[in-house]
């Protein structure tokens, strides 16, 4: 059995019926109780976004630059059906062969089924949203979010991501919106489900993903970690319960050429369209289509933009720390005098 650390973002009700269903890590257990930054990490990318070996080798390097910063990773995935907060190295390259241990691409719709069954689950954005706001986890960063699928109107195909970032309190860095998505109809989506989007530089243009640019320009753009930590502060305190979204570009060293990776995915879609792929198994698809359209350069692109995502997430982590911790501290003398002057 597990506490809840945080008694302003928790209820013990919620944990308390699921919790034979959880484990969080000794690493995470003792950050949120000590009230340390943590960011959460999906593990779809590990399961259904990168080849083994490359796969683990990512999770690795993106768990250990984020410790490196003194924040502590909680990578969330379900093992044998228990939902996994924070996971071992053992954890990861477990999951990270596929072959041997396959996976079920699990958003929150799977959850039932995953964990009834005591399969194993990569969590979407949706699954590591759901999870990781079960135990008060603030932020969380991935490589992009789902969205709005191109020909939606027809398909009806839109991501769950976008609705549990409606529902759920928490900050998601993220190079923007997957590129093989309709990136305008996800904005648009997003606006409707109340969840603030902000690009993380000097201007609103949003990324697309492997390009730096997509065409499209967010309400909003934060210029720090600090500023990020007060909008992800005032949020939880007006008690909004939606979501976040802060943009951040691929690192222009790893920026691709927008026309290459548009006309790579329209030959990624119609080759879909002819295999029938559809549902949970376009985005692998895809993704797995544009890593050999482009010799592995979008490969190469993604893993950069996760690394640096989770980065800039640890320096928010740490000024929302920074800045609980201020809140939380003591009146003094000094200040009583000067509230009082």
């Amino acid at each position: 059995m597990f506490r809840v650390f945080r008694d302003y973002r928790r209820q013990y009700s919620t944990l308390k019926k699921i919790s034979d269903r959880v484990i969080i890590s000794e690493e995470v257990q003792h950050a949120l109780a000590k009230r340390l930054p943590v960011v959460a990490l999906e593990s779809t990318i590990i399961t259904h976004g990168m080849p083994f070996p490359k796969n683990v080798e990512c999770a690795l390097s993106v768990e250990a630059q984020v410790r490196e910063m003194g924040v502590i990773p909680a990578t969330i995935a379900i093992l044998k059906g228990i939902i996994r907060i924070g996971l071992s190295h053992e954890d990861i390259s477990f999951i990270g062969d596929v072959v041997k241990n396959p996976s079920i691409k699990t958003s929150r719709r799977d959850f039932a089924y995953v964990i009834g069954n005591k399969l194993n689950g990569g969590t979407t954005v949706s699954g590591t949203l759901f999870s990781a706001n079960i135990v008060g986890i603030p932020i969380f960063a991935t490589g992009g979010i789902g969205g709005v699928h191109r020909s939606a109107e027809i398909t009806m195909d839109v991501s769950a991501d976008l609705m549990e970032m409606g529902r759920t309190p928490m900050a998601v860095v993220s190079s923007g919106v997957k590129s093989i998505l309709d990136i305008p109809k996800t904005l648009e989506y997003l606006e409707t489900q109340g969840v603030f989007v902000a690009t993380y530089g000097p201007t609103k243009r949003f990324p697309a993903f492997y390009a730096t640019e997509s065409g499209c320009e967010a309400p909003y753009s934060v210029s720090s970690a600090a500023e990020a930590a007060l909008v992800i502060e005032s949020n939880r305190e007006m008690n909004l319960n939606s979501g976040m979204l802060f943009a951040v570009p691929v690192p222009a060293e790893c920026s691709m050429d927008g026309t290459e990776i548009e006309a790579a995915i329209e030959d990624a879609l119609a080759l879909a369209k002819q295999k029938d792929v559809s549902g949970k198994d376009i985005t692998p698809f895809l993704l797995s289509y544009l890593a050999k359209a482009t010799n592995g350069r979008s490969l190469e692109s993604n893993i950069a933009l996760v690394r640096n995502n989770a980065k800039v997430a640890a320096e928010i982590a740490i000024a929302l720390s920074d800045l609980e911790r201020e809140k939380s501290r003591p009146v003094g003398s000094s200040d009583v005098v000067g509230l009082m002057i």
